[in-house]
C-alpha cells in the first residue's frame, strides 16, 4: 500500500497516566499496537493525572497500602502482567511522573518511551512509585541518549506543567460514546467520576481519529478490538500482521519485556541469550543486558 505524502492521517490519543495498573497490563497489545501503526498515524499521549495533589493523606497509610496491592493484584490477575510482590506505597501523586513523562518528549520518541517505560516500572516492578520529581527523574536514570539535565529543567519548566495541564482538562471532556459502555470486559472503560466529581475517561482508553471520523476503545481490550477501530477510519492502513522482531533484537529495541509482551512483539526462542531476568510476582521481565537501571538495585527499604 502507498501512503500519501505529508502527515498521517489518523491521529491515536492515548489517554493514560504511568502509575495506573490497568495501562501497564495493556502495554503488550500497546507496543503491539504502536509497532503496527509506525509511520502511519500520529500516537499522542495525554495524562489524566490519576492521584492527585489535593488528595487527602489517608487516616491509615499502612492498610490503604495493603488494600491498593490486593487491588494492583486481580487487575494483573486479568491482563497476565507481572507486579512487584511488595508494594512499599499507595503513589501520594502522578503529577511527577506525568511531568517527567511529558518532558521527556522533547528528547525525541524513543527516549519519551522508555522514560515512561521506566516510569511505570518504578510501580510496578520495584514497588516504588516515582511520585516525587526526584523520585521520578531517578526512575529515568540510564535511559540511551537522555540528557538528565535537561529532563530535569523541562520537567520543572511552567511550559510542560502548562501541557500537562491541558491533558488533565481534556482527558474530563470525554466523548459521549464513553458514558454508557456495554461490554463484559474485566474493565470495560466507561468514564469514572473524579475526586471534584468531573467526570474523566477510564484508564486507559485510545481515541482514534481523523478527519472524517473517530473510534473510541476505553478500558481493558483485547488486540482485535483495536485494530478494528483502524479499519473503520483508515481501510487498510494496518498490515495484515502485526510486525514482530527475532527475540535478541525485540529485547535491544525495547530495552525490557514482559512475559506477555514477548509472546507478541518477538519471534524464537525466548528469552535470548543474556537476557537479564527479574522476577516478579505473577512472572518475570526480562532486560536488556548490560541496561543502566539504577532503581532496581534499590531493596524495599532504600530510595530517593
Amino acid at each position: 500500500m502507498t501512503f500519501p505524502p505529508g502527515p498521517p492521517v489518523l491521529e491515536v490519543v492515548e489517554y493514560t497516566d504511568p502509575l495506573c495498573p490497568w495501562a501497564w497490563g495493556s502495554e503488550p497489545t500497546f507496543r503491539r499496537l504502536r509497532a503496527a501503526l509506525d509511520g502511519r498515524a500520529r500516537w499522542r499521549r495525554a495524562y489524566c493525572i490519576l492521584f492527585g495533589d489535593d488528595d487527602d493523606p489517608p487516616p491509615d497509610p499502612v492498610a490503604e497500602t495493603a488494600w491498593y496491592a490486593r487491588y494492583v493484584e486481580r487487575i494483573c490477575g486479568h491482563t497476565k502482567a507481572p507486579r512487584a510482590a511488595l508494594l512499599c506505597r499507595v503513589a501520594a501523586s502522578s503529577w511527577p511522573a506525568s511531568l517527567v513523562a511529558k518532558a521527556a518528549e522533547a528528547q525525541g520518541s524513543c527516549v519519551a518511551e522508555q522514560v515512561l517505560r521506566r516510569l511505570r516500572e518504578s510501580m510496578f516492578v520495584t514497588g516504588r512509585p516515582a511520585d516525587t520529581l526526584d523520585s521520578a527523574l531517578f526512575a529515568a536514570a540510564g535511559v540511551p541518549e537522555l540528557d538528565p539535565d535537561r529532563l530535569r529543567a523541562d520537567a520543572a519548566s511552567d511550559a510542560v506543567r502548562e501541557r500537562v495541564r491541558a491533558d488533565h482538562a481534556e482527558a474530563r471532556r470525554p466523548v459521549p460514546e464513553v458514558l454508557d459502555v456495554d461490554s463484559d470486559s474485566p474493565h470495560p472503560g466507561a468514564a469514572k467520576e473524579d475526586e471534584d466529581g468531573q467526570l474523566r475517561y477510564a484508564l486507559p482508553t485510545l481515541l482514534f481519529r481523523t478527519s472524517g471520523g473517530r473510534r473510541v476503545v476505553p478500558g481493558w481490550r483485547p488486540y482485535e478490538e483495536y485494530a478494528a477501530a483502524v479499519e473503520e477510519l483508515s481501510p487498510g492502513l494496518l498490515p495484515e500482521a502485526a510486525p514482530t522482531l527475532p527475540a535478541a533484537q525485540a529485547l535491544r529495541h525495547y530495552r525490557s519485556l514482559t512475559g506477555p509482551e514477548s509472546q507478541v512483539l518477538t519471534t524464537g526462542p525466548w528469552p535470548p541469550p543474556g537476557a537479564v531476568r527479574v522476577d516478579l510476582a505473577g512472572g518475570p521481565l526480562w532486560v536488556q543486558p548490560g541496561e543502566a537501571r539504577p532503581l532496581y538495585a534499590l531493596g524495599a527499604s532504600g530510595a530517593p
